[in-house]
């Protein structure tokens, strides 16, 4: 395949992972091996490119959230709060960590999720579930610096975190849209410091990523939250064992 082919491969695959970005809140995993194997991008410069792009597509994801009033401020500032430093240190130990090892523990933490979500709570349409500001916080470190060590962007742990704990999809999902501007800034940071990162790749990524975030985000709105769980409950259990699969 040559360059151009690859390059022509991308542009689909990059915007259905904005779509499912924006509406249920996975899809960045695929992101960075897509690059790593379709173009041949060196996987640091890959994950650091990802990283940058998830500035962008978290914004406006976190734009029309917002605008749609979906989005628990008072919850995503502590979760935020701790993303910051999580997300710098994992940008820290990005290239000494055994990735394998941390693929896997997130992979069947991943998995577990997708099938607690196919349980229907009984909360599942309500919105009323409190934590303490130190357990957000926390869950806000694990989340950067996991993000951050895989490239991920914060939705990807977030989102099953939350589900795990029965938050609803919809609240789950527009969290996962605002936690991804503090991953990303503070991974770029240690990016910058201790590697590499290549702007005109993640403004591309960005570029067609955010319009796949605009239809996706719309089509979440519209879907009823029993039925967008069972969603995010069937593609976690997918991402997972995907994942698993390519580790062993």
């Amino acid at each position: 395949m040559n360059e151009i082919q690859s390059i022509a491969l991308m542009v689909p695959i990059v915007l259905l992972v904005g779509v499912l970005i924006g509406s249920i809140g996975i899809g960045g995993v695929v992101l960075v091996p897509a690059l790593t194997y379709l173009t041949g991008v060196d996987i640091h410069i890959a994950i650091a490119a990802c990283m940058l792009s998830y500035a962008f597509s978290g914004a406006v994801g976190a734009y029309i959230y917002a605008k749609h009033k979906t989005i628990r401020w008072d919850t995503g500032l502590w979760l935020c709060f701790g993303a910051m430093p999580g997300a710098y240190l994992g940008a820290l130990v990005v290239s000494v960590l055994p990735s394998r090892t941390i693929t896997i523990i997130i992979a069947v933490f991943i998995v577990l999720a997708g099938l607690n979500a196919l349980r229907e709570p009984k909360d599942v349409f309500k919105d009323q579930r409190k934590e303490s500001k130190a357990l957000l916080t926390f869950f806000g470190v694990v989340v950067g610096f996991g993000s951050a060590l895989s490239g991920t962007g914060g939705p990807l742990l977030l989102v099953p975190l939350l589900v795990w704990l029965n938050w609803p999809v919809l609240t789950a999902v527009g969290l996962s849209q605002i936690i991804q501007l503090p991953i990303s800034a503070l991974a770029t940071v240690g990016n910058y410091l201790h590697g590499q990162v290549d702007v005109t790749l993640a403004l591309s990524i960005a570029a067609v990523m955010i319009v796949g975030v605009i239809i996706g985000a719309r089509v979440a709105h519209k879907l009823p939250g029993l039925l967008l769980r069972r969603v995010v409950a069937v593609v976690l259990s997918i991402v997972g064992v995907a994942m698993l699969w390519k580790s062993f």
